[in-house]
């Protein structure tokens, strides 16, 4: 695709997080750029326009699950380029509110194409958000190399402290190695959308640009959203003098990536000549243990220590990282914020916020 391009990008979900963070640079690569958004208070209390949100892009409110809301925007947009961020989220909440993750992630996945086809819309590439989530507890593998995938943590080995597959030792993340195992609803609703997008583009000639990003953080992000953030989380904590808890043993893994870094992932997806054929991971590279972060954050703030609680949520994976080889050499694209200088440039942001209550 051209650097420059007389052509219309729409964005679902543009004024969420990741949304702003790709605004500028899709403002400056396409002439014509919308973001529909409904503007949900868990995420935009004030439902307001954000200030992160480029003046250049047109806001549209609505939600995405609704036809009549595609069938007006529609009427006079034909986007070249679709960037489908639009999606509820959070591990957790899936568990008790999966009619509503179903409803966004997947309806909402189906309305836009049938109306992209019952508008004769069809654009040539459609780039998604897609989840770490996907691939669940992922692969294994066993002193003897075997690979196993031993799938969701039961109820009985939480409670019981089996934080791990004994004998076992997690494998990152790798979309051409890795089987799709969600242990969630709101990951199986992000592999739905995966599927679903595939299996509707063959037909219609439309590229898919899949992006699996890990767990992205960084200035900007919701500070009242209480299912997602556990960076932010942390560091409104250790910013008022509390004892930030670690959950399990403290050993939980995850690959913190800077939002800088996941939004010109996405940005080059959408807008360069990359192959679509395979999804991307997108993360740090690096895995980090809850521990680790728990500890750098509190001694931003100079807060107590960070104290193991052995609590645990249903649904939550042990480990979750990825390696990022193939979308570094195929994407021309490397993370440059290391954990420790994005953390810290989140909490400089942090401190600059008017800050809803900390809850519990």
């Amino acid at each position: 695709m051209e650097s420059k391009v007389s052509r219309t990008c729409l964005v679902t979900g543009g004024a969420g997080f990741i949304g702003c963070a790709i605004s500028n640079e899709l403002a400056r690569k396409f002439d014509r750029v919308l973001a529909l958004d409904n503007l949900h208070p868990q995420v935009h209390p004030s439902r307001t326009r954000p200030a992160a949100l480029d003046p250049a892009v047109e806001l549209v409110v609505g939600d995405v699950a609704d036809p009549a809301v595609w069938d007006t925007l529609l009427a006079n947009v034909s986007p070249a380029v679709v960037v489908h961020l639009a999606a509820e989220t959070g591990t957790g909440q899936s568990l008790t509110e999966g009619t509503r993750h179903a409803h966004v992630n997947v309806v909402g996945t189906t309305q836009m194409l049938d109306a992209l086809v019952r508008h004769s819309r069809i654009p040539s590439r459609i780039v998604l958000t897609s989840s770490r989530a996907v691939y669940g507890e992922g692969a294994w593998e066993a002193s003897d190399g075997s690979v196993s995938y031993p799938g969701q943590r039961s109820r009985a080995m939480l409670e019981s402290g089996t934080w791990d597959f004994p004998g076992l030792r997690c494998l990152p993340f790798e979309a051409t190695r890795t089987e799709p195992r969600p242990t969630s609803i709101y990951g199986a609703t992000k592999l739905a959308q995966e599927m679903i997008l595939k299996a509707w583009a063959l037909s219609f000639g439309v590229e898919v640009g899949l992006v699996r990003l890990q767990n992205v953080y960084g200035p900007g992000q919701s500070l009242s959203n209480p299912y997602t953030g556990i960076v932010s989380l942390f560091a409104r904590m250790a910013k008022a003098g509390r004892t930030i808890p670690l959950y399990e043993d403290g050993e939980i893994i995850r690959d913190f990536v800077f939002i800088e870094d996941a939004a010109r992932a996405v940005i080059a997806v959408a807008t360069e000549s990359v192959p679509t054929s395979t999804a991307y991971d997108i993360g740090s590279g690096e895995a980090t243990s809850i521990r680790e972060l728990g500890d750098v954050i509190a001694g931003i703030y100079g807060a107590p220590k960070p104290v193991v609680n052995g609590a645990f949520r249903n649904g939550d994976v042990r480990a979750a990282s990825c390696d990022i080889a193939r979308t570094t050499r195929e994407l021309g694209w490397s993370p440059q914020w290391p954990v420790q200088r994005g953390v810290r440039t989140l909490c400089e942001w942090i401190d600059t916020q008017e800050l809803p209550p900390l809850c519990g």
